[in-house]
């Protein structure tokens, strides 16, 4: 487990320290700006190829949209649509009635299990992922 917080370059999210290496927690507390965005597809595209199968956890604490070309980075599509392979819990903590809805209705299309938690409710999300255990099975040799 690491003992520091990593942060995007422009602060609007920041990578939050993890019980395990193959779950992936980022707070976002601002407007997301491109170079934000293309950072967090790094560390998840990092992590993905890593440990092959990953849990991740949004923390939306003050989350204020994304800028336009965020929305529309080539990178960070690339790496959610090749996400849907490798993520076995997405986890969001404070999703906007919306956002908490557009969630729940992927985890029905997708091979991705959903959840969403309010924001009062972070510790109870980090109980959820901490009682399904790791994301990817161990190997044997």
């Amino acid at each position: 487990m690491s003992n520091s917080q990593t942060s995007a370059p422009d602060g609007s999210v920041v990578q939050r320290e993890a019980p395990r290496a193959d779950l992936v927690a980022f707070e976002i507390r601002d407007t997301i700006t491109k170079p934000d965005i293309e950072w967090m597809s790094a560390v998840t595209d990092h992590a993905m190829q890593a440990h092959g199968t990953i849990d991740m956890l949004l923390i939306l604490s003050n989350y204020e949209g994304s800028d336009f070309g965020a929305k529309f980075d080539g990178y960070a599509a690339s790496v959610k649509a090749r996400s849907v392979a490798h993520i076995r819990h997405y986890v969001v903590v404070g999703a906007p009635a919306f956002a908490e809805a557009m969630i729940k209705l992927s985890g029905l299309i997708l091979p991705v299990e959903t959840k969403t938690f309010d924001l009062a409710e972070e510790a109870s999300a980090w109980d959820y992922l901490a009682k399904a255990g790791p994301a990817a099975a161990p190997t044997t040799a």
